[in-house]
């Protein structure tokens, strides 16, 4: 048993090891240099947020790295869906990060009434910056947005399943468990949600998510995000745990980074990154908090993982 016990933590920290470790490397080596070209100094043009979105793949490269260095083979990966008798935890995670941006906007707009914008400033500006002018569009904004947020409920999940897949096999699917086997349930989230949130940070450094110029920049951001991330975690690792699958988590990811925009739409400079209404800010997040909170509560009596 203890060398058991010897074996899943050399695991773990040889995972973060590795995944930090290729993510740095590929920030100072290949994105770093592109984001400087940049005139803005973030991450707004195309070649850069591709070079952004490649990141995601260097967790479950880790995973491969792990797994085939320690020799531990490919059992139990946690890639069966799993459907049978698991439907209602695929549909909570394909509509509810939907439910809860829609809820966090409207909270939002609630308590600050004056971000509202009802010429959409900030759709205005997303389209100019791909190359369409808003004001020649033949329909009306309102009924465009409303559109490609209903295309977004519907298909995010599966339009952004290879690169969510590339974040989630490493989180859902092989950390999660992993520490799952050594913690009980609620430390298990947390630290889940902290390493996550930190391997963001060479990110969060160049402006993802949060921007630039901030007070406390880069650490205000990265202490912002690894609460972000631990609060969506505990979401996407509960639809993990019940499912013993990294799938509904994938979906449910790929749901989240589809919809996450829509609130912003509805400004005229797209808010405040930190309050929202985007669900990286406080008040944006907050159904998402709530929704942990019953999370977590429906967890309490829930046993470690076996290995």
């Amino acid at each position: 048993m203890e060398t058991a016990n010897k074996d899943a933590l050399k695991r773990i920290f040889l995972f973060v090891f590795i995944t930090f470790s290729l993510t740095l490397a590929y920030c100072f080596l290949l994105l770093y240099p592109q984001v400087q070209n940049e005139a803005s100094g973030i991450v707004p043009a195309v070649p850069t947020q591709l070079l952004v979105a490649a990141v995601m793949f260097f967790p479950s490269l880790g995973v491969l790295l792990t797994r085939l260095i320690t020799k531990e083979g490919f059992k139990n990966s946690w890639l069966k869906p799993n459907f049978r008798k698991n439907l209602r935890f695929y549909l909570l995670a394909w509509f509810g990060p939907g439910v809860l941006t829609v809820l966090g906007s409207a909270l939002y707009f609630l308590l600050i009434k004056s971000s509202f914008d009802p010429a959409f400033g900030f759709m205005r500006l997303t389209l100019e910056f791909y190359g369409t002018a808003a004001d020649a569009m033949p329909a009306q904004l309102a009924p465009i947005l409303l559109s490609q947020f209903v295309q977004a409920l519907l298909l995010s999940p599966i339009l952004n399943f290879v690169l969510c897949f590339g974040e989630e096999w490493g989180w859902r699917g092989y950390l999660l468990p992993k520490i799952s086997e050594k913690l009980s349930t609620l430390p298990a989230l947390f630290i889940t949600g902290i390493i996550w949130g930190l391997w963001h940070a060479p990110l969060t450094a160049i402006g993802h998510n949060y921007g630039v110029g901030y007070a406390g920049f880069p650490f205000t951001g990265i202490g912002m995000m690894c609460l972000f991330c631990i609060v969506i975690g505990i979401f996407l690792s509960y639809v993990s745990l019940k499912t013993k699958s990294c799938i509904p988590a994938v979906l449910g990811h790929g749901a989240f980074n589809g919809i996450a925009k829509t609130g912003m739409y509805l400004t005229a400079d797209g808010g405040d990154p930190f309050v929202g209404p985007a669900p990286t800010g406080i008040i944006g997040m907050i159904p998402f908090i709530i929704a942990a909170v019953l999370i977590l509560f429906s967890l309490s009596g829930h046993k470690k993982e076996t290995a």
